[in-house]
């Protein structure tokens, strides 16, 4: 506080990029317990309300000529579906309401995060490893309720010289569990960094002589950061069907 106040005083540019993805209680105090609501309880929350909005109350009318609502909720269901049977076959169909409930969630989540004064949650690890880990455990239970010891079968290459085969064997292993880590980092770092360079510019837009040329470039990585909502939606979602082939074929 020291130092805003002597930065301030000299008439220096302070801010702080990263205090947007503070947890804060929603009904005041500093203490953060496991049920306290706080502003990514409430976020979450609306983009639960969001996908229920769209889903049930968009598409309850179920018209031949579909309204606009109506439109989006059937190009969204086609899109992961087909994602799905195109991914993991015809057989991991059966498992596409779980993963068109994660992609719905990430993707409103994400495109929330773009309201001025709103909450970005998929940029907290917190959230992005529970919704990692969940796939992750779901997927090696599956294999192995599906497969039993042969999906151990996934990590020993038999096409490969029998000198080889445990190093292999070795480095597939350590790739599989590293899997839910890259899975969640991935996902909250891109949201993070696109979000904290906007607030970068937008404090330098504080500053007349260069102001135009700050604003240019919020709008410009406001538009990337548009895209990169969707496509990391898409990404995790992807990963999620390959994983899941992993655990229906894993002999291939």
């Amino acid at each position: 506080m020291a130092d805003e106040a002597h930065g301030a005083e000299e008439g220096g540019l302070v801010f702080h990029p990263l205090d947007q993805f503070i947890v804060k209680p929603l009904f005041g105090g500093d203490a953060v317990h496991w049920y306290t609501p706080t502003n990514v309880t409430l976020w979450m929350g609306i983009a639960v309300l969001c996908i229920i909005g769209l889903l049930v109350l968009g598409t309850r009318g179920r018209a031949i000529v579909p309204t606009r609502i109506q439109s989006v909720a059937e190009l969204l269901y086609g899109f992961v579906y087909k994602m799905v049977e195109d991914v993991t076959g015809k057989d991991g169909v059966k498992y596409f309401p779980y993963i068109f409930t994660v992609f719905l969630f990430i993707l409103f989540a994400n495109f929330l995060g773009l309201i001025p004064m709103s909450f970005t949650t998929t940029s907290h690890i917190a959230v992005t490893a529970i919704l990692g880990f969940g796939v992750f455990f779901a997927v090696t239970i599956l294999g192995f309720v599906l497969n039993g010891p042969k999906f151990l079968g996934l990590f020993w290459m038999s096409e490969a010289p029998l000198v080889l085969r445990p190093v292999i064997a070795l480095i597939e292993l350590i790739s599989y569990f590293v899997r839910p880590v890259s899975h969640s980092i991935r996902l909250a770092g891109n949201v993070m960094a696109g979000h904290a360079v906007i607030k970068v510019f937008a404090g330098f837009a504080a500053i007349t002589a260069i102001a135009p040329v700050s604003v240019l470039a919020i709008v410009a990585i406001y538009g990337l950061e548009v895209l990169v909502a969707g496509i990391q939606a898409y990404v995790f979602t992807i990963l999620t069907c390959v994983y899941l082939k992993d655990a229906l074929h894993p002999s291939h």
